[in-house]
């Protein structure tokens, strides 16, 4: 697979931002994970390109998402959620960023829902109408995910993902705890009473969910990684994915 082809290339030196966020650091309750793992359709390990040679290239243009998380210690690319055994390969003192990730199979389900029960921590940003660009076409398989599809997991968690299909396109901003996140054509949790443990800010853009040992933090908009050429634009994006990891990881190994 191409995440194990490219592995050893994602091992790269760097200072570990997650939980160094100024909020978890006065609370004391903020725990370093040992690593993060990344599952996405969206080029943030690696720009887009037509061949092998393109995402190795060190002269490939990456934007600032790439840049920050191949600054992470413990970097865990994953290519599949459920191994030969049907188990999550992740520590679970590490996180797990899920962004925008392609349809999981029934096995990655199970699996992603175990781990998470057993005390995972999960930062989702799940899109259902990515406007990010692309090179590829729409039905390229190497394109980013353009609907988020995830619905068994959500349900599982108690959570609704819905789409309001008269907004308008065009970036705009959606207050949270952490700050202002940039969103194009975003979606809204609703929470199914009946399953799971979740509240909602933001007027449903964020769900933050108790999940057994376990905690999920849902966005449903990934516009946040989108590349800006605007330096400090760049730099409030990366501020705000550090706080939203230093937020899911409160308490991570205690509990």
């Amino acid at each position: 697979m191409l995440f194990a082809l490219l592995a050893p290339c994602l091992a790269l030196a760097g200072c570990n931002l997650l939980g160094s966020s100024d909020a978890a650091g006065k609370s004391g309750e903020a725990q370093k994970p040992a690593g993060l793992g990344v599952y996405s359709s969206l080029p943030l390990l690696w720009g887009e390109s037509d061949d092998i040679r393109g995402f190795l290239s060190d002269g490939q243009e990456q934007g600032w998402a790439h840049a920050f998380i191949q600054a992470q210690d413990g970097l865990v690319p994953l290519d599949h959620l459920a191994d030969a055994s049907g188990v999550l390969p992740l520590a679970k003192d590490h996180v797990l960023l899920l962004a925008q990730p392609r349809p999981l199979t029934p096995q990655e389900n199970v699996a992603l829902d175990d781990w998470v029960n057993a005390g995972g921590r999960v930062l989702l940003f799940a899109d259902p109408m990515l406007t990010a660009h692309s090179i590829f076409a729409l039905g390229d398989a190497r394109r980013p995910q353009d609907i988020a599809m995830l619905s068994p997991i959500l349900g599982r968690w108690g959570l609704q993902l819905e789409f309001d299909e008269s907004q308008q396109p065009g970036e705009r901003l959606v207050d949270i705890k952490e700050g202002a996140v940039p969103v194009n054509l975003p979606g809204r949790f609703r929470i199914r009473p009946e399953d799971g443990s979740c509240t909602l800010e933001a007027a449903g853009f964020l769900a933050e969910c108790r999940v057994g040992k376990g905690r999920v933090i849902a966005l449903a908009d990934a516009a946040l990684f989108d590349d800006s050429h605007d330096p400090r634009d760049a730099q409030r994006r990366r501020k705000l994915l550090e706080t939203l990891l230093a937020r899911v990881s409160v308490g991570i190994g205690r509990e």
